[in-house]
């Protein structure tokens, strides 16, 4: 293999890879704005909730990797992000807030960055 085919399919990879974070995301935000109908039901909500932050978990742990190849600052911003995600989740399970809406709004923006 030439390290240009090489190069082809690191490039190729990083592309699938952010394809598949985006669909990821992409189904968080969607079960996320359907707990914003009065149709779901506490299942719903814990589970839909869960995902989203089983899904920031494994985000925040590729970018605490030291072979992750995003800048350093950029890598701390997302965290921060995550961590904020993950905790306002938590939030939301546990009945201490009730604002799905900024949730939608993170995960919308991070996903259309990607």
């Amino acid at each position: 293999m030439t390290f240009e085919a090489y190069e082809t399919v690191v490039e190729d990879s990083g592309y699938e890879a952010r394809g598949r974070e985006r669909q990821a995301l992409s189904l968080g935000i969607d079960r996320l704005e359907r707990l914003q109908r009065e149709d779901y039901s506490r299942e719903d909500q814990v589970q839909s909730l869960l995902y989203v932050r089983r899904l920031w978990t494994i985000f925040i742990e590729d970018l605490t990797h030291p072979e992750n190849g995003l800048p350093e600052q950029l890598r701390a911003d997302i965290i921060s992000i995550g961590l904020w995600v993950v905790k306002e989740a938590d939030r939301l399970r546990e009945e201490r807030s009730n604002d799905v809406m900024q949730l939608v709004e993170i995960n919308r923006m991070i996903r259309d960055a990607l």
